[in-house]
């Protein structure tokens, strides 16, 4: 068997990928190791944030990424509950206000749209926040989707391209020629032969560059996720306390609980968000679901009993600089790797697979891939 690229990965990365490369007439094979979304992208909220990056190039590859969910709303063949509700920062006390006053306004000056909102305002979105808050903003571009259903979406409208899915397959081995390009990839079940391979493997995509002989410094990344019954709609933003925005840039081993709380289409609501290194310990943890509901608690007395709810937990690609790693790898001719958007994977993911589908097919890219290449972690 033979492929013009191999991408190795179901979740929201590897779809993405194969969505705009099989479009473009090539023979591309999705290797999954399980099923189709059954990894990182069945544990996550879905976001598509603008809200908690900074000014520069994650930003930017975001607002690129929020265009792109847009346009995908209205072309793929199946609904993935994409909701451009809005975001809604909140400030618990004066600190975070003046802290949250200053990430609005240093947003705001990189051309995302927010406005600062007093308490009238705020309580009009959102009557069953608590009432004593110091402040919030409301960031109208921010909004979400259901990862599993847009993979699965994606992955149908490729296959009308010719895309073949291979899933229930390991990857053994990938082997190179004598002058180390990438010429085949070894699954349990065959050998397909190729000149690109595409490391989209999440959290596992460290494992994967081991076996194309390369070394990536990405770490998995823990997080619980609470999903409630479905309720009446009582949470109609996505709601995150201001201290979110610094939890997902610091690197401390400790763990590490912010308030974020939304509702989906399916009426569910969606509690987080933790942050822990513990390898691949998938064990749910009752004392960072106790510290996730008192979070969501203080900002949602409602949520006070809590309803019945349960437990997702999934892995994070952490990459130490907090860019993505996106490009070619530096001395393995035809392997790629898509991977390192931590939590931000699903509203980044269809802007990292553009940008690379651009540079494998060696066209004029949208933005600058440069911030992102993975050579940055040789140099020096």
């Amino acid at each position: 068997m033979n492929a013009d690229i191999i991408i190795i990965g179901g979740g929201i990365i590897g779809t993405s990928c194969a969505y705009f490369l099989a479009r473009e007439g090539l023979k591309v094979v999705l290797l999954e190791r399980n099923e189709i979304a059954s990894g990182t992208s069945s544990a996550g909220e879905g976001n598509i944030l603008v809200s908690d990056k900074l000014p520069g190039p994650e930003l930017t590859l975001a607002q690129l990424g929020r265009s792109i969910w847009q346009d995908l709303a209205n072309e793929l063949p199946d609904d993935f509950e994409f909701d451009p509700k809005g975001g809604i920062l909140v400030a618990e006390t004066a600190d975070d206000w003046q802290a949250l006053i200053s990430h609005t306004q240093k947003l705001q000056h990189a051309g995302v749209t927010a406005q600062l909102l007093n308490s009238d305002e705020l309580y009009e979105l959102e009557p069953y926040l608590a009432r004593d808050l110091a402040g919030a903003a409301l960031f109208p571009e921010d909004a979400q989707g259901y990862p599993p259903a847009a993979c699965r979406a994606l992955v149908k409208s490729a296959q009308q391209h010719g895309l073949i899915v291979l899933d229930h397959r390991e990857v053994l081995a990938i082997k190179h020629t004598q002058h180390n390009a990438v010429s085949a990839v070894v699954t349990t079940q065959e050998t397909i032969s190729t000149p690109c391979v595409i490391n989209a493997a999440g959290p596992w995509s460290k494992q994967v560059a081991i076996l194309a002989d390369c070394a990536l410094p990405i770490l998995p990344r823990k997080g619980h996720l609470l999903v409630t019954e479905p309720l009446p709609p009582r949470v109609y933003h996505k709601i995150a306390e201001i201290g979110y925005t610094t939890t997902v840039t610091q690197a401390e081993n400790d763990l590490q609980v912010a308030a974020v709380v939304e509702g989906t289409k399916s009426g569910n609501i969606l509690l987080g968000s933790s942050r822990q290194f513990v390898g691949f310990d998938a064990s749910i943890e009752q004392r960072v679901v106790q510290a996730i509901l008192q979070r969501a608690q203080r900002f949602f007395p409602l949520l006070a009993p809590p309803p019945a709810f349960h437990v997702r937990v999934g892995f994070r690609p952490y990459s130490p600089d907090h860019l993505p790693i996106i490009g070619e790898m530096p001395d393995v001719p035809g392997f790629y790797v898509n991977t390192g958007h931590e939590g931000a994977g699903f509203g980044l993911g269809p802007a990292s697979a553009k940008l690379l589908s651009e540079l494998i097919l060696k066209r004029p890219s949208v933005m600058s891939i440069a911030p992102f290449h993975p050579a940055r972690f040789q140099q020096g």
